[in-house]
């Protein structure tokens, strides 16, 4: 009678350490999904700002170190063995599973405006490391003076900016309305000068090349090249800019004002108003981006008067906004009808020179 087989031992499987970096990359970029979404967790626990800012310094730092050993111990050779691999990689996942739970903990009620600015500095942490593991996967056993050093860096820069997250959700409009003053200063800033030069291109297009051969200019067409009349502005267009440019300076009027007005009435309390008028202004940069790019020639004078429309809209809502909450205490102040009057004598202008794009 044959014996019975003698039951096998399951061996342990040894994951070779770069799948290891590998796995850990992929798990850390599946994580970023559910932080952009970033619904704060429901708890029955009081909120306590002074644990949560303890409690998120604390895990910045901890990545960061994280980061930097990580990158020691795959920056040269031999590379660490599978089971040494192994608790690296549970170290760092460890490290950022903290992190994002303590962003999670932050409740809505402390300010969507101040969430979101810690959101996207957690973002930045998780998606810095694993973009540093990956790049261990692909080169390891290198010293760390290239791209494994820039990743490095860019997860430690980024846990070095969250104790610089402003702490309550006033502090954190005012950031996010210098912010958009900034934006729109560049922006106006660079129009002027394109004005002022007479060069729309500043010298990025050089027409002072020969083009007497009309074969030539045909095939420039019809590739889609520019050619004289689409590099320069027309008289026509020359006038329709100075209002552009007016109602430019009345958008960066206008956030400077609410700005202010955010830095002396804004009260730490009233979050979700301060969300309001931060959402809303967050509308005017990009609205004046798109009415910058559209005074480019070759220029189309209805797509400026719709652009200008948009723009207008946008502030004259983020002034209504700005005038129903507390913020602006004494809402028949005078700052206020004056920047709307500003802006609609602005697009009355604009209208007036456009008009004849209707008609046609």
């Amino acid at each position: 009678m044959a014996s019975a087989a003698a039951p096998t031992t399951a061996v342990p499987t040894v994951v070779p350490p770069l799948e290891q970096l590998r796995r850990l990359a992929v798990e850390l970029r599946l994580l970023l999904p559910g932080l952009r979404v970033g619904e704060a967790r429901e708890t029955t626990k009081e909120f306590n700002p002074e644990t949560f800012w303890r409690k998120l310094n604390e895990a910045a730092v901890n990545v960061a170190r994280e980061a930097t050993t990580l990158t020691e111990v795959f920056s040269r050779v031999p590379l660490p063995s599978p089971q040494e691999t192994k608790r690296f990689c549970e170290q760092v996942h460890a490290a950022i599973k903290t992190i994002t739970a303590v962003y999670y903990s932050l409740p809505k009620d402390q300010g969507i405006t101040l969430r979101k600015l810690v959101r996207n500095a957690t973002l930045d942490i998780v998606d810095g490391m694993a973009q540093l593991v990956d790049v261990l996967f692909i080169t390891p056993g290198q010293s760390p003076d290239n791209s494994d050093l820039i990743s490095y860096n860019s997860v430690w820069t980024a846990c070095q900016q969250v104790p610089r997250i402003p702490k309550d959700n006033k502090a954190a409009a005012l950031s996010m309305l210098t912010k958009s003053v900034d934006l729109v200063k560049d922006a106006h800033e660079e129009m002027e000068q394109a004005v002022e030069e007479c060069d729309p291109y500043c010298g990025l297009l050089n027409d002072t090349e020969d083009n007497s051969d009309s074969q030539g200019d045909e095939e420039d067409d019809r590739l889609g090249c520019p050619n004289n009349r689409d590099l320069y502005w027309s008289e026509e267009d020359q006038e329709l800019i100075i209002p552009c440019l007016a109602l430019v300076r009345a958008s960066k009027a206008c956030l400077k004002k609410i700005r202010i007005s955010v830095a002396e009435n804004g009260k730490k309390d009233q979050v979700a108003q301060l969300d309001d008028i931060v959402d809303i202004s967050d509308e005017i940069s990009p609205s004046v981006d798109d009415l910058a790019l559209s005074i480019y020639p070759p220029m189309c004078h209805l797509t400026v008067r719709i652009n200008s429309a948009k723009l207008v809209s946008v502030l004259k809502k983020a002034l209504e906004i700005a005038k129903a909450s507390h913020v602006t205490p004494q809402p028949e102040d005078s700052w206020i009808p004056l920047l709307i009057n500003a802006v609609d004598h602005c697009m009355n202008r604009i209208k007036e020179l456009t008009q004849n794009e209707l008609e046609l």
